[in-house]
């Protein structure tokens, strides 16, 4: 299937359905704060290397998180127990967002370079983006960042400094979601330690209708 080229001056993207079998729906365009939010209301998303164009993709299966059904481990609990864990929301978006960054980019690369770190950080300027950091005993475990519309939480990234750092800041999260009345978290891809803490595969349609009732304006 044809991927669509997109123009730079012209914020729009094809139908979403239109991706090809691994997501990839359209290349170009720019990072713009109304281009990423047109995006993340159709379920689209940026992914791609300093060294690419930009990549937009939309799998037609998701991945996420219900927040008042987040796992939490009896080991997890059980660690809770043991130490003095304070959660923390937009403690410093730029720090966490590059700890995220730092973390991959040592162990196996990272799509956080300048380009999306300056991106997200207009996104956070304008109320769109917010970090969540973990503190145990005192000191920062871990964290993660991702996209807020509506009551819809869209997942980019999360680091750990100490043990059970990016399960912590999840968890918070999730607890301040819930208590909120967010529709999801948005993991956007399998992986077999989101699935351990909650994690479900749902159709695109399916994602598009909470999306859709996540972005309404309660009175």
């Amino acid at each position: 299937m044809a991927v669509f080229q997109l123009e730079e001056d012209k914020i729009y993207f094809p139908k979403p359905e239109l991706a090809d079998d691994d997501g990839l729906l359209a290349v170009g365009g720019d990072l713009s704060v109304d281009r990423l939010l047109l995006a993340y209301s159709n379920g689209i998303f940026p992914w791609y290397n300093a060294d690419q164009p930009i990549m937009w993709w939309c799998p037609h299966e998701r991945f996420i998180i219900k927040p008042s059904e987040i796992h939490v481990s009896h080991s997890l609990r059980k660690y809770i127990r043991k130490h003095k864990v304070d959660i923390m929301y937009d403690r410093d978006f730029a720090d966490t967002m590059h700890r995220c960054r730092m973390k991959r980019e040592f162990k196996e690369g990272t799509w956080i370079h300048d380009d999306m770190e300056n991106a997200y950080y207009a996104l956070h300027d304008k109320g769109y983006a917010m970090s969540v950091e973990a503190f145990v005993d005192n000191e920062l475990a871990g964290g993660l960042y991702g996209v807020v519309i509506g009551r819809c939480f869209f997942g980019e990234s999360m680091f750990s400094d100490k043990e059970n750092g990016s399960k912590l800041a999840l968890v918070g999260l999730a607890n301040l979601l819930d208590d909120n009345n967010f529709m999801f978290i948005d993991c956007q891809f399998h992986t077999d330690h989101l699935e351990s803490m909650g994690g479900v595969r749902i159709s695109y349609e399916e994602f598009m209708n909470m999306v859709e009732e996540g972005f309404q304006i309660n009175d």
